[in-house]
């Protein structure tokens, strides 16, 4: 491999940054702290220039990049596999290689596992060699080395104290070659975070140097996407406009992943017999860990124009929210959802935020979507978010961080996704979570994953969110809207009294634009989030104040419920008399503003307890059929005659 003049601009040039970084300042830095993303492969030049050629993993890049200065042998030493020469005996210039480490490091047997003294001679005869050998150290899982670098053991304290004197008394190298000018022999920890190794390691030493390797960014991605369609049988992508195409959404569809992963999508799909064109099923394979996919099943378009019938049906009285939650979900089930966007591959399919009076059928829509989409309601996952008002509550959600109680255990809703991501998720009462728990509803709703507290990636990109919210009902005692007035507002608007924005008998339009407004000021003025307002966008979704004939087809449900249950129950026949059910109908639906669930518990409060009161004290006989005759209230108490 031919490698240009060591300039600090021009060497190495198409290499990744971390590794120009790295190579750039050997004659200023005799220890680097490597952390982030070490297991993956990386893209270097071809042999013959012109372009990215292979896939390298950190450890074989490493020595081509030290070889290039001149270097002879690369030493890397972990707890598992012990100490270890590159290039290994049978590869080019490994004898050659083998023998200059014996003859800096002295005798070593293949695979030792040096304890920490031993290994402070081998660090020792690196950094300071007595000849002019060039050549590099490398402590593969330095995380491992300390029990916790806050609290060390003595053996592990005069480890670190003798590492921190070395990179202070290390001494440059001549040798011929690419780079006779003086260079450090470097010793390279590899860690998973920077805080594995003790703070005062590496605090104001500027001889050590602390380079993160980042995930792959798109162009990175896309590079390895045209190098892997080889297996496909395309050795020139660029003269191939159909493999160009699949190869950019490969690229985009594995936002998140490392290029090792897309590696391994590679040969998940060849098993599977899949075309270049349809690697993003692979992805969404290897991502979610499932073959199965019921945004892919033929009869679910069928599902859904049936649920235009069925829908309105189950959640009465919101023709104008079924709709539009209909819209959104066809948007999803063709796969059109953020399609506006660059990359929206990643992106839950569906987001949804409904708003409104209480008891008008959000939660009860949730539940419809989840069977109507997946088949079962169990898909349906519902979040109280009143549970989750305290600063530390969102490790519910992800899982504790490491050293925390319960971080074993993960979080309830990444543990929840990972098992089954096919899913609709309801937060509800979106308003009552924590401010902080809302970047993490951020994260989920730009890129459609989550890290849990384990460090595990969970994605949500099969997953529809709904949100629901009581914004808008009660504002404080000024106008949140373009509106001249809020109706009952008390006189003194600063007064900061809470009084009622909406009202039954306003129009739908006016009560969508007052919602709409006051959600838009909790966002912007109160959480300081409109980044959040903003993905929601046109998802907002309001519900209306249940009509009084809405109303009556509610009652008529939930009182052919109960008679439904006493007949399953006790197997009885319960009839009512037309002048008793008018009463009772008058008396659960003269509160439209309590909504649905207004009126079940006004059933509950004037004819299931006076019905099991009267029951209580009869004797039941089976197949009998029990009349209720009259309904009376007696102060708050209210009675019903049986025959």
């Amino acid at each position: 491999m031919s490698i240009e003049s060591p300039t600090l601009g021009g060497r190495l040039q198409g290499w990744p940054p971390f590794i120009r970084e790295l190579d750039a300042t050997l004659s200023v830095h005799s220890q680097y702290v490597l952390s982030g993303n070490l297991h993956d492969s990386f893209l270097t030049p071809s042999a013959e220039g012109g372009g990215h050629g292979q896939l390298l993993p950190l450890r074989s890049l490493l020595w081509e990049t030290l070889r290039s200065s001149g270097a002879s042998f690369m030493a890397v030493y972990d707890s598992v596999d012990g100490l270890q020469i590159l290039p290994a005996a049978g590869e080019p210039a490994g004898a050659e290689s083998a023998q200059e480490a014996e003859r800096l490091l002295g005798k070593t047997k293949p695979d030792d596992k040096p304890s920490l003294e031993a290994l402070t001679r081998l660090l020792d005869a690196v950094a300071r060699p007595k000849e002019n050998v060039r050549a590099a150290f490398v402590i593969d899982g330095a995380s491992r080395i300390a029990r916790t670098p806050t609290d060390l053991e003595p053996a592990e304290r005069d480890f670190f104290r003798f590492c921190a004197k070395l990179s202070r008394k290390a001494r440059p190298v001549r040798v011929k070659g690419p780079r006779p000018k003086p260079l450090y022999n470097p010793i390279v920890w590899l860690v998973e975070r920077p805080g594995d190794l003790p703070p005062w390691l590496t605090a104001d030493n500027e001889t050590i140097r602390e380079i993160t390797i980042p995930r792959p960014h798109l162009g990175d991605r896309q590079e390895t996407a045209r190098l892997l369609a080889r297996a496909f049988g395309v050795s020139d992508v660029g003269a191939d406009e159909v493999a160009a195409a699949a190869c950019d959404a490969f690229a985009e569809q594995a936002d998140g992943l490392t290029l090792q992963s897309m590696i391994e999508v590679t040969r998940l799909a060849k098993e599977r017999n899949v075309d270049l064109a349809d690697l993003p099923d692979a992805v969404r394979t290897y991502k979610l860990g499932v073959l199965d996919n019921p945004w892919s099943r033929g009869h679910l378009r069928r599902r859904v124009l049936d649920g235009e019938k069925n829908v309105p049906e189950r959640v009465i009285g919101q023709p104008q929210a079924v709709t539009k939650t209909l819209d959104i979900l066809k948007r999803a089930v063709l796969g059109l959802s953020g399609a506006q966007a660059t990359r929206s591959g990643s992106r839950p399919r569906g987001v949804l935020f409904f708003a409104g009076p209480t008891g008008t059928g959000k939660t009860e829509l949730a539940k419809a979507i989840s069977e109507l989409v997946f088949g079962d309601e169990s898909a349906y996952l519902r979040f109280d978010m009143s549970e989750f008002s305290g600063e530390g509550s969102g490790d519910r959600l992800i899982g504790s961080p490491p050293g925390y109680v319960g971080h074993e255990a993960g979080g309830e809703l990444t543990n929840a996704v990972r098992e089954d991501p096919f899913r609709v998720i309801l937060f509800d009462e979106i308003e009552k979570a924590h401010p902080r728990i809302l970047d993490k509803f951020l994260q989920i709703l730009e890129d459609g994953r989550l890290t849990d507290g384990r460090g595990n990636t969970v994605h949500f990109s099969e997953s529809i969110l709904i949100f629901t919210s009581n914004l808008g009902m009660f504002v404080p005692g000024r106008d949140l809207t373009t509106l001249d007035a809020v109706p009952h507002a008390s006189a003194d608007r600063g007064s900061g009294d809470r009084v009622q924005n909406i009202t039954p008998g306003m129009s739908y339009e006016e009560i969508q634009q007052r919602i709409k407004g006051a959600v838009a000021v909790h966002f912007t003025e109160v959480l300081n989030r409109p980044e959040l307002l903003n993905r929601f966008g046109d998802n907002i979704v309001v519900f209306d104040f249940i009509s009084g004939e809405a109303a009556h087809k509610i009652f008529d449900l939930q009182f052919a419920n109960i008679c439904r249950r006493v007949t399953d129950e006790h197997r009885l026949v319960l009839a009512v008399k037309s002048e008793a059910l008018a009463t009772l109908r008058e008396w659960c639906t003269e509160e439209l503003d309590k909504g649905g669930r207004g009126i079940g518990m006004a059933l509950e409060s004037y004819f299931v307890n006076p019905l099991a009161r009267a029951l209580f004290d009869r004797e039941l006989t089976p197949d009998e059929k029990i009349t209720v005759t009259a309904i009376r209230r007696e102060g708050s108490i209210v009675h019903l005659d049986l025959t």
